[in-house]
């Protein structure tokens, strides 16, 4: 099936336009929607591109509905994060929190089960930081990304896990 000069040019010309709006209002609601990212903007990402391929490709789609729905959604996604900013209960609520997983060469085993994280994953974290031996490590946290920090041993270690989720039978002296 061949499509017309006219629906390739009207494709051509929509695509552009929501590309530009895209880039546009992402440079208005600043690097935080592009920064690494959490399951939260994760999911708006996907909607963002699900909206943009429809605008593009959907002849049922006006380029202005669509051009609406992608400002309202980065609208939304910049109010959410506006909130997180201004308030921790909003921000919990949110976003999820960074997780203790490994503290003092101990795998917090229950926790890790929790985060659902193997200790192959683990220990590919650990690699990949350089660190030769988990005893060598202070602890090593899932981030609300799903990254995970490996912090080595070092006199101000609690001061770095004070807003880190620990086991509710945590004891930092062992």
């Amino acid at each position: 099936m061949l499509i017309s000069l006219h629906e390739l040019f009207n494709t051509i010309l929509v695509a552009g336009v929501a590309y530009v709006t895209v880039v546009l209002v992402l440079r208005l609601v600043g690097n935080r929607s592009v920064a690494k990212m959490n399951a939260f903007d994760l999911m708006v990402t996907f909607a963002l591109g699900s909206i943009l391929a429809t605008v593009i490709l959907s002849k049922e789609v006006a380029l202005l509905r669509g051009l609406i729905g992608l400002v309202l959604l980065l609208f939304l996604q910049y109010m959410i994060t506006w909130l997180s900013v201004r308030s921790t209960s909003f921000s919990r609520f949110i976003r999820s929190e960074p997780r203790l997983l490994l503290y003092r060469g101990r795998l917090l085993e229950q926790e890790m089960k929790s985060a659902r994280v193997t200790k192959d994953e683990l220990f590919q974290a650990v690699r990949t930081s350089g660190v030769g031996a988990i005893q060598n490590l202070a602890a090593v946290v899932m981030e609300t990304d799903g990254s995970m920090s490996v912090i080595p041993k070092m006199d101000e270690e609690e001061e770095i896990l004070t807003r880190v989720t620990k086991p509710k039978d945590f004891n930092h002296t062992s």
